[in-house]
């Protein structure tokens, strides 16, 4: 599992298509404004929801397995009790990496993604991670743990 700066950091550079399962349409949701944060710093986010047909002007999909590109991360917003068939999924489109969100935490699903092979992160915002660790955050006042005089560059 990746917990650490230099995992997180390179994990975030590594990767270009990000599926966003549970992805809402709704503006004040925390799926919407963290995939619209992820789209608008250049990574490609595919909403992945069968509620509806379009999130964000991107053209939604009902499951991982409808998506017709291959996918490096997937983003999980669901409860933890239902990633396990997210996780089965991931594997089986060939995604190299499962981030599951602030709050979902179930070790069984990590402990098979990364059997499977994924580089796994649990209980983290994707969002919050990349701002915190290329710079969004510490422009308000926000204490990033990361001391550093120099921002490290975005390789995209």
């Amino acid at each position: 599992m990746i917990d650490d700066i230099a995992g997180l950091r390179r994990l975030l550079q590594e990767t270009r298509t990000i599926a966003v399962v549970g992805v809402s349409a709704n503006w004040h949701r925390p799926s919407h404004f963290a995939a619209k944060y992820m789209l608008e710093h250049g990574y490609t986010m595919i909403p992945v929801n069968p509620a509806y047909v379009e999130v964000l002007g991107q053209k939604c999909y009902p499951t991982l397995r409808d998506i017709p590109v291959p996918v490096d991360m997937v983003d999980v917003f669901r409860r933890p009790e239902d990633v396990m068939p997210v996780v089965e999924d991931a594997i089986a489109i060939g995604a190299r990496s499962i981030w599951f969100q602030l709050g979902v935490i179930n070790p069984e699903a990590a402990r098979r993604a990364e059997a499977a092979g994924l580089q796994v992160v649990m209980d983290r915002c994707v969002k919050i991670e990349y701002a915190r660790l290329f710079g969004g955050l510490n422009t308000v006042g926000v204490n990033t743990g990361v001391i550093s005089a120099k921002r490290p560059a975005v390789v995209r």
